[in-house]
């Protein structure tokens, strides 16, 4: 049984402009899709939409089932019991997906609180162990700071955390790497595909780089214009691609992924 059902998903502006038409996607539990477009083609709108986040003034219609509970049209206290239990979110920039007046230890407390109960000298220890499991060390400084006394691959750490404390069956990472630099990238890329094996979680990676969606993703969903133009296994929409404009993509990966060796000298 699939943790995310995706029929014929349309968004619609309330001019009625079209931005995401007709997608369909599932993913079963442990199975991890890309979802890779160029800005503007539907990608995020569409991780927005799985989780009933869309902004004021935007349509949904279609159908989106997470781990049983239809998204479309179900009520905010329902949406309340997907979010963080069922499914999780992990956004581009954790400085404005983080509360900037919440110390970190606190928004981790939130979810574990409300969907497990916890309270006491046990929250307590499930916040640091939260930070433990993300690599953090001194989860206990870390914990007491604010979002703005963390560097920016702490901040997208501490916002993993929050995402797997309740230890959802999915995970939708938008963008998670694309405002930290080469390194910090490649370590935050290794830790979440080492969690999501160890937890055998579905994930859904958004992304407009097809280079680190292939480090990460079993399957790839090409959209373009809010439609899918290509669908399969990374291997051979990477080696193989048939679309051009999947061409394209991966013409450009390669562009910059060459342009980078020259630079560091490889």
């Amino acid at each position: 049984m699939n943790i995310l059902d995706v029929t014929d998903l349309s968004i619609r502006t309330a001019d009625g402009r079209t931005l995401v038409d007709g997608l369909r996607l599932g993913l079963a539990p442990g199975e991890r899709l890309g979802l890779i477009g160029e800005s503007g083609s539907g990608k995020s709108l569409t991780s927005l939409a799985l989780l009933g986040l869309l902004p004021e003034g935007m349509t949904v219609s279609g159908s989106i089932v997470v781990a049983g509970t239809q998204v479309v049209g179900a009520t905010e206290k329902k949406l309340m019991g997907v979010r963080g239990r069922q499914a999780a979110i992990v956004f581009q920039e954790p400085l404005t997906a983080l509360d900037p007046l919440m110390r970190a230890g606190r928004q981790i407390a939130e979810p574990l609180a409300r969907h497990r109960g916890l309270k006491g000298a046990e929250l307590k220890r499930e916040i640091l162990a939260a930070l433990e499991q993300v690599r953090l060390s001194e989860p206990e400084r870390i914990a007491r700071a604010f979002p703005h006394e963390l560097s920016g691959g702490q901040r997208q750490r501490v916002a993993l955390a929050m995402a797997l404390a309740c230890d959802p069956a999915l995970l939708i990472a938008d963008e998670p790497t694309t405002a930290l630099d080469v390194t910090v990238q490649a370590e935050l890329l290794d830790l979440l595909d080492l969690l999501v094996r160890e937890r055998e979680m579905a994930v859904l990676f958004v992304s407009h780089d097809l280079a680190v969606v292939a480090k990460v993703a079993d399957r790839v969903l090409v959209l373009k214009d809010g439609r899918a133009v290509e669908e399969g296994d990374v291997r051979d929409i990477v080696t193989a691609p048939r679309e051009p404009y999947t061409k394209a993509l991966v013409a450009s990966a390669r562009q910059l992924e060459s342009a980078l060796d020259r630079r560091s000298g490889r």
